[in-house]
């Protein structure tokens, strides 16, 4: 996944998923695209909140690698808050029109630019 921002703007400019023919059932990359923009907001800002990022725990973060360790809550501060996968299941079984209708009926507008 790539992502794109320009100084001073807010929502990332673009997007772009290579799979490298890793698809599976009827989505394709473009769906997945559409998919990521229906489901995560990329703002920088709304990516720091939803990771937890202004926390005071670096100590316990920079020790022993940031990825593959066990999400946590300690005194109220969250810890590997990447860790926690988001649940797109709903998106399986769907087709590429059901995809683009979702994205069409969702505010991913307020969240990126396109």
């Amino acid at each position: 996944v790539q992502l794109s921002y320009a100084i001073g703007v807010a929502k990332p400019l673009s997007l772009f998923v290579e799979t490298y023919g890793t698809e599976q059932g009827k989505l394709t990359s473009d769906d997945i695209t559409n998919i990521i923009k229906i489901a995560f907001d990329c703002r920088p800002g709304a990516i720091a909140q939803s990771l937890a990022l202004r926390e005071p725990k670096y100590q316990e973060t920079a020790a022993y690698c940031h990825f593959g360790r066990q999400a946590y809550t300690h005194q109220g501060i969250k810890y590997f808050e990447w860790e926690n996968a988001k649940d797109l299941s709903e998106y399986k079984g769907m087709t590429s029109a059901q995809v683009s209708a979702a994205l069409k009926s969702s505010n991913y507008l307020t969240k990126w630019v396109d």
